[in-house]
């Protein structure tokens, strides 16, 4: 018993040194937050064990070296005085404020071998994060309204929405920002419009047609492209999708016989057993000793498979409605098979197997129709449809 406690003692401790060593290597590294990190998960349990008061020295250096850190970088930002850079100063700000809150409910931390506390020069940051995200929501205002009233391109209309995005999350309510993102994202949108043509000598079910075109069910529709099936009068579109179908090949009714002779080996009855003189023979008791008879039966199996296809083939064509350009088009085809396999059967049914069985069970069935045929492709045309679409965006 002592050994094995012995042995688990060790083992943990080896444990324990081993993270101790990471954390002294990220901190060597200049990877100060993950020390921080790593070392509150440790003292969290037991902040006053002698085993953590490697953690609790080594949370102390990195702290102090991240705030140094922090605040040199805080300098030379005000001391450049580039607006463009108010945003690395704010999360800046905001990283000591974080990382001072991480350390708060820990505190105090004792040095057990000094009888003394850690030290952590802690800070309230708040009025300078307040200002410096006022001036921030300040400079990226002008910059994105200035933008969005001077730009005609799509790409220029998002990094505006995200501007102004960025704006209401660390400013809520500033000013007309909601009003001006929704402004922003209606020009940065584009809008699609999707359509069939049947380039083939078949008629294609309405009903495929409609889900085909039913874009609400694909949920491709995202923060900068919309579907539109139904054309909307004066409504100015960017691209269109145009599934050109030419090609609906279905095959002919066809019904495929196949005989398959099966025989079998099965008990029928016994006899009692005898020797060469004909004899009955008999067991150590004195009974006469019976043996199985057997007999071969044979089945003659005619299997019928119904099978008829069909085959969709077409061009997904992305078009550039301003400049009536061909952007790129992708091949597309669906295949659908209708099999359904029957049997029957001459002769004794208990030389097939069970999977001949129930194949007798089975009646002929009605062929689907040519138009059944065709929309039965449709959920696999729908699904090659959103692959193309999803690994090909317009922009």
């Amino acid at each position: 018993m002592k050994k094995i406690l012995l042995i688990i003692t060790t083992f943990l401790f080896l444990i324990a040194c081993g993270g101790v060593k990471k954390t002294q290597e990220a901190l060597n590294t200049g990877n100060y937050d993950l020390v921080i990190q790593n070392a509150i998960d440790q003292l969290k349990k037991n902040k006053t064990s002698k085993r953590k008061q490697q953690y609790v020295i080594l949370l102390q250096e990195a702290y102090a070296k991240a705030l140094n850190r922090d605040l040199s970088t805080i300098k030379f930002l005000k001391a450049d005085g580039n607006p463009e850079k108010l945003e690395d100063l704010y999360n800046t700000y905001l990283a000591i404020r974080n990382r001072q809150e991480t350390i708060k409910p820990l505190l105090p931390l004792p040095i057990l071998e000094k009888g003394t506390n850690a030290k952590f020069k802690m800070q309230d940051y708040s009025s300078k994060i307040i200002n410096t995200k006022n001036q921030l929501s300040e400079y990226l205002y002008t910059n994105a309204t200035s933008l969005l009233n001077t730009t005609k391109q799509k790409y220029d209309y998002r990094k505006v929405y995200d501007d102004f995005k960025y704006i209401n999350d660390i400013s809520p309510n500033y000013k007309n920002v909601r009003q001006l993102m929704e402004e922003a994202h209606v020009k940065g949108t584009d809008f699609v419009l999707v359509t069939l043509n049947n380039n083939t000598d078949k008629v294609i079910p309405k009903r495929l047609e409609d889900d085909l075109l039913n874009f609400n069910t694909y949920g491709l529709n995202d923060l900068w492209t919309v579907y539109h099936a139904n054309e909307i009068a004066q409504k100015q579109y960017d691209f269109g999708l145009i599934l050109d179908l030419r090609e609906i090949n279905i095959s002919p009714e066809q019904i495929r016989e196949k005989q398959i002779i099966k025989e079998k080996q099965i008990k029928d009855g016994w006899e009692y057993a005898t020797n060469d003189n004909g004899n009955v023979l008999k067991d150590s008791l004195g009974n006469k000793i019976k043996i199985d008879k057997f007999k071969m039966i044979r089945c003659e199996l005619y299997e019928f498979t119904q099978f008829k296809s069909t085959r969709v083939a077409g061009q997904v064509k992305y078009i550039n409605y301003k400049s009536k350009q061909l952007i790129e088009a992708f091949p597309i085809s669906s295949e659908f098979a209708f099999e359904h396999i029957y049997a029957n059967f001459d002769g004794d049914r208990r030389a097939l197997e069970q999977q001949y069985i129930d194949l007798t069970n089975n009646k002929a069935v009605p062929f689907p129709s040519n138009e059944q045929m065709v929309y039965d492709t449709g959920e696999d045309l729908k699904a090659k449809l959103k692959s193309i679409i999803t690994r090909n965006k317009f922009r």
